[in-house]
């Protein structure tokens, strides 16, 4: 039940970095994208101020998420030429 609720937080902050930041691609992509920015956003959050990705329903855990799909949004962006849609 974990995976499929990250799977779930993965799809929101994927959306919502998407529908911020533009370009993207089709559902899977956001999902993707949004998955990695939940990883990297943890990652980077661990590394500059010591706080990790706590529970599904912790704020902090989709404000990191949804931070890290803004950033791994807009690199993707970057590396395929892709503008806001």
């Amino acid at each position: 039940m974990m995976f499929i609720s990250w799977l779930v937080l993965g799809l929101i902050a994927g959306l919502i970095a998407k529908a911020v930041v533009g370009g993207g691609g089709n559902w899977l992509i956001t999902i993707l994208l949004g998955i990695l920015g939940a990883v990297v956003g943890g990652w980077i959050a661990s590394l500059l101020f010591n706080i990790s990705l706590g529970g599904f329903w912790n704020p902090i855990t989709w404000i990191i998420a949804i931070l890290g799909g803004f950033l791994v949004t807009f690199l993707y962006n970057k590396l395929t030429g892709r503008t806001r849609a």
